[in-house]
């Protein structure tokens, strides 16, 4: 693969530190149902005190589960950034584009240039992983980082249409409890990678969270080239 400059950020979603997540579903227009469109990131340890830190991305799911799915879109690079010295400035970068079916990641390395524009460092190759449809594919580098790529179902539990009723005031009853709520998304699907990766890779912690555990500052972007 060859070097691609002028991958402009067209989405942002920001999550300080393992063991939190956050959720953006359905991004602004310019991104909306495309793998541009950041819907969730979640940064966690996969067992308590590992020395692996996981990452998931999940992208465009507002679609309907009776409406098609697009694929991931070869023009946009998925970026993980991951701040070292507190500055909340990128200081090591997780790529990841497709090509031809299967999913490049690149990294844990410092980016290029910080801020809008992006650049795949194809010399920090990470590994690659045929994108997945029905059956999950993954794969382990000899460093012992796994990859992922492919749908997967939505994370998340949301009456969608009881929810737009009680804003629009037509739901007097208000919300509806636990058993009569309908998960609207349910078999629905994101567009998500996941990377397990051995922190060794990713430097030491930098801040604390909420309850005392070291984390890392990061946050993801997506980047469509220009």
């Amino acid at each position: 693969m060859k070097k691609t400059k002028q991958f402009l950020t067209l989405g942002v979603l920001g999550i300080f530190g393992v063991l939190l997540i956050a959720a953006d579903h359905i991004d602004a227009p310019s991104s909306m149902g495309t793998s541009a469109d950041i819907a969730d990131f979640f940064a966690f340890e996969p067992t308590e005190g590992s020395d692996n830190t996981v990452f998931i991305v999940d992208l465009q799911s507002n679609v309907l589960p009776d409406l098609a799915y697009g694929t991931f879109d070869e023009d946009v690079l998925m970026e993980i950034n991951i701040d070292t010295d507190g500055d909340l400035i990128e200081d090591l970068v997780i790529q990841a584009i497709p090509r031809d079916g299967r999913m490049y990641f690149f990294g844990p390395v410092a980016p290029m240039q910080s801020g809008l524009e992006s650049t795949i460092l194809t010399d920090a190759a990470l590994g690659d992983v045929e994108i997945s449809t029905t059956d999950a594919i993954t794969e382990t580098t000899d460093a012992g980082v796994k990859l992922f790529a492919g749908p997967r179902q939505d994370p998340f539990f949301f009456d969608f249409f009881q929810f737009n009723a009680v804003i629009g005031g037509l739901a007097p009853e208000g919300f509806k409890p636990a058993g009569e709520a309908q998960d609207t998304f349910d078999g629905a699907n994101t567009l998500s990678i996941a990377i397990e990766i051995p922190n060794t890779m990713l430097g030491s912690p930098t801040s604390t969270n909420a309850l005392g555990i070291p984390v890392y500052k990061t946050w993801v972007t997506t980047n469509k080239k220009q």
